[in-house]
């Protein structure tokens, strides 16, 4: 079913030129001259690469239907990551590339969720926060009283992670998903 440019939201995913976009930003503008443009910001979905681009107002877009999956990750081996269907207990395999920065999170059991375009698996969305075990860390440095210090803990997965001086190995750490960072005890 074709999408006119008029139609376009963000969020929606689209064929264009043979690859899936998300559409980020969309904007349609109006020159004084000339017919009217859709300027937008699109994310590749196979690369996870950025542009931006110009269409005209009467182009006609394809929509990528995109499938959800809730799997749970089983485990890693020689850059594969195997994670398996929660109803059909079907397994899918995904090299590392695929995975990307989500790999320091992935611990056995964990559940996260499967994206699918057709039958090609696009990527892994993973929960917003992950607790995660701190498995090695310094002491705390003795007499020092910031309230902001901080130091460098290892969690289970390989993630360094900069924590407040309290934390020691075998706490378990709240960590956001997005950028890395240190939330909160669990």
């Amino acid at each position: 079913m074709p999408i006119e440019a008029g139609d376009i939201k963000n969020g929606l995913t689209l064929l264009i030129d043979g690859n899936i976009y998300q559409v980020l930003e969309f904007l349609h503008v109006k020159p004084g001259k000339g017919a009217a443009i859709l300027k937008t910001k699109l994310k590749n979905l196979r690369t996870g690469g950025i542009v931006e681009r110009a269409f005209n107002t009467s182009v006609k877009f394809d929509q990528a239907q995109i499938d959800k999956k809730e799997t749970q990750f089983s485990y890693a081996a020689d850059g594969t990551y195997y994670f398996m269907d929660m109803e059909s207990y079907e397994m899918y395999e995904l090299p590392e590339e695929v995975i990307g920065f989500n790999k320091n999170f992935l611990i056995e059991g964990a559940t996260v969720t499967v994206r699918f375009f057709e039958s090609e698996i696009l990527s892994v969305d993973l929960p917003e926060k992950m607790v995660l075990t701190v498995t090695e860390t310094t002491g705390a440095v003795a007499g020092n009283t910031q309230s902001t210090a901080t130091k460098d803990a290892v969690v289970e997965t390989g993630l360094l992670v900069k924590v407040p001086l309290f934390v020691k190995e075998g706490d378990k750490i709240i960590v956001t998903t997005s950028d890395g960072k240190y939330g909160g005890r669990a």
